[in-house]
């Protein structure tokens, strides 16, 4: 019976031909959570401040409210106090709404200011890479030429 023959040398070697710089892939993973852990905290920063934005909005909300649901000395008094306080609510979602427009905004300028420093470093990484890449390639050939 024929025994079966171990490849493992003949792939170690065939392995060793093509050796790989894991560098660059390990750059990669570690801008990439640097970015991430950036864009994080942009959107937990805004986050945070829409939930103040929320909680001021609902607590002046309830404190207009529970002046408006005061028992009044005269009928009229009560639609003077529902006008009154549909128009402060009015005035106060208009000034909310702009925070939360300027919270917005300034999300978009920061996720914008991220990514374009990323790709301008991804740009420069990946020049980087292939330049090395001709470099060791062109050194290999020439080595593999000269061994013949």
């Amino acid at each position: 019976m024929a025994k079966t023959q171990d490849f493992t040398a003949v792939m170690k070697d065939m392995m060793g031909a093509f050796p790989v710089d894991t560098t660059a892939l390990e750059g990669a993973f570690k801008s990439t959570a640097s970015l991430n852990e950036k864009l994080s905290g942009v959107a937990l920063d805004a986050a945070e401040k829409s939930a103040e934005i929320s909680n001021k909005w609902t607590k002046e909300t309830l404190a207009k409210l529970t002046e408006m649901s005061k028992a009044k000395a005269e009928p009229a008094d009560y639609a003077k106090a529902a006008t009154d306080f549909a128009s402060a609510s009015a005035e106060v979602a208009a000034e909310n709404m702009a925070a939360f427009a300027e919270i917005a905004k300034k999300v978009q300028t920061e996720t914008v200011e991220l990514l374009m420093a990323a790709g301008k470093d991804a740009a420069e990484d990946a020049t980087a890479a292939v330049k090395k890449a001709t470099n060791d390639v062109t050194a290999a050939a020439k080595k593999a030429t000269a061994a013949k």
